[in-house]
């Protein structure tokens, strides 16, 4: 294997690596074997079929192709080796020439890990607050769970402000129906804040088959973008008036949610507060020790490529967010009326932040002997395994290198984290004594 290294703006590097059929054959009977245990070689059980029978039916070229990540991913990560040179984020890379026999040539742009200058760590004071749970919190949970468990009842009245109504709901901007505005059979309680503000409060007081039309001005800062700063028409049927009959917070209320009585029940909602407390406060104070080291850390320049694999999680992130909330990306852009590249842009800031945060980590790790063990590594993908037991792509995709790679900075950035707190808060026991 050979390779040319050529120096780039913006801290990175592109290497031209050259892979001989000598060097990647294991890689296609490897491939090979694959491929035959997914698809029907004649004569064969799955798995089981020579090379050259997976050749003869599947073709070179899709067994190349299916070996390629592999061989690219060998021969990059062994050719940064030879370089001795560090880098960060995962490599752009471009098939330069590519056919079953000849050399295999492609090309792959890296960023080099940035210099980063920590300050003195000793010297970052981050305060841990007491988490104290008042009672007025615990009623507040406790009323809220009353409300869940309140019983609805038609009622042949006006609504009240204490009311739920059921209607259909249109709405217009400029007499033109405004596009996903629209909602049949739509509840809607009047003792609570709607996601269009005031709404609740122009319902009061209306009846079954009661119809009314008013106008809102959205907020200027309302999550609906496409609205935001807008009058809006609304037109309102009304089919029916629900009174909610909320349960007395007593003992009854405490077994109906599987407490024996309301002391105890107060008592779990105390703790369960207390926990989310501490855990938020855990993660504030992460935050606040990296930016303050961020603060006067000196770092050269960030090369785009690390950005923009940040920008890319946190669309990933942000995708996820939205399925569990059964929302589909498009229809959330759309509402926006926003594109994937805007989006991209958006991130901009907190994707340079992120990249900072993780280079600190870094660096942190590297000055302070803060490793990863093999017993660890081995560990956590054992347990990754586990998670996703009859996933076959988990299994394979867990002995790639890229992976195991983000496994153990992932790893290690929970062991930096924990070493800071510690650092910090042994230090203001310190102080304290003193």
């Amino acid at each position: 294997m050979k390779h040319e290294l050529k120096k780039l703006e913006k801290s990175q590097i592109e290497l031209i690596i050259t892979v001989e059929p000598k060097e990647y054959e294991d890689d296609l009977k490897k491939a090979a074997q694959r491929i035959s245990t997914r698809t029907n070689i004649k004569g064969f059980r799955p798995g089981k079929a020579p090379y050259e029978m997976v050749k003869e039916q599947i073709g070179e070229i899709k067994i190349m192709d299916e070996a390629l990540q592999t061989i690219i991913e060998r021969s990059f990560y062994k050719t940064v080796g030879e370089e001795k040179i560090e880098t960060i984020g995962m490599p752009q890379i471009a098939i330069e020439k590519m056919a079953p026999r000849n050399d295999l040539v492609f090309k792959a742009t890296v960023a080099l890990m940035p210099i980063v200058k920590l300050p003195d760590l000793n010297k970052v004071k981050v305060e841990k607050k007491d988490i104290k749970v008042e009672d007025k919190q615990i009623d507040e949970v406790l009323n809220n769970l009353g409300k869940m468990q309140a019983k609805e009842v038609i009622a042949n009245r006006k609504a009240t402000n204490k009311d739920k109504l059921v209607i259909d709901m249109d709405m217009f901007q400029d007499k033109v129906a405004v596009e996903g505005g629209q909602a049949k059979k739509h509840q809607v309680y009047l003792n609570e804040k709607h996601y269009i503000p005031g709404l609740e409060k122009e319902l009061i007081g209306l009846g079954k088959d009661d119809k009314k039309e008013f106008t809102l001005k959205f907020p200027t800062d309302h999550y609906l973008k496409h609205l935001a700063g807008k009058n809006i028409d609304f037109k309102i049927l009304v089919h029916d008036v629900y009174e909610l009959e909320y349960p007395t917070v007593d003992d009854s209320l405490a077994k109906a949610l599987g407490q024996p009585d309301i002391k105890t029940l107060k008592e779990l909602l105390g703790k369960n507060l207390t926990r989310e407390g501490e855990q938020k406060e855990e993660q504030r104070i992460e935050v606040e020790i990296f930016e303050k080291i961020l603060e006067k850390a000196q770092i050269n320049e960030i090369p785009e490529v690390v950005i923009t694999a940040e920008k890319q999680k946190m669309f990933y992130e942000l995708r996820h967010d939205l399925e569990q909330r059964g929302i589909e990306v498009d229809k959330y852009l759309k509402d926006l009326k926003k594109t994937e590249k805007e989006i991209f842009a958006d991130f901009q800031e907190g994707a340079l932040k992120r990249a900072k945060s993780a280079l600190i980590s870094k660096q942190v790790a590297k000055e302070n002997d803060i490793d990863v063990s093999k017993e660890e590594l081995d560990k956590e993908i054992e347990l990754i395994k586990k998670t996703y037991p009859d996933n076959p792509k988990v299994e394979e995709n867990v002995k790639r290198p890229e992976v195991i790679e983000t496994i153990a900075s992932t790893i290690q950035n929970k062991k930096v984290v924990a070493w800071l707190k510690e650092k910090v808060l042994k230090k203001e026991e310190k102080e304290t004594k003193k």
